[in-house]
């Protein structure tokens, strides 16, 4: 008999990890950096490939919920790049 994975079960939310933003379940990865990766031209299989630990499934899942829940994700992107941003005029544009 074939296992069949329920589509729900691959996305799940923690409040104690990553702040409680949706991520691959059994992961510590966001759905917010696979849509970043997604955004700066990777391909699903190329996330897959490069993340080893992610399958081509998992990937895909994270940019259907991406896809489903644009503005959350697109929310958290932003807060993200001010935070980013807010860091880095701190720190004068020093690198470490």
């Amino acid at each position: 008999m074939v296992a069949t994975v329920e589509i729900g079960s691959l996305i799940d939310r923690d409040p104690v990890i990553r702040a409680g933003r949706p991520k691959i379940a059994g992961t510590g990865v966001t759905v917010m950096r696979v849509a970043a990766w997604y955004k700066m031209g990777l391909t699903p299989e190329e996330i897959a490939t490069q993340y080893g630990h992610l399958s081509l499934a998992q990937v895909h899942a994270a940019l259907t919920y991406y896809h489903a829940n644009t503005e959350e994700i697109e929310a958290d992107l932003a807060e993200e790049e001010a935070f980013a941003e807010m860091v880095e005029r701190e720190s004068g544009g020093r690198s470490r």
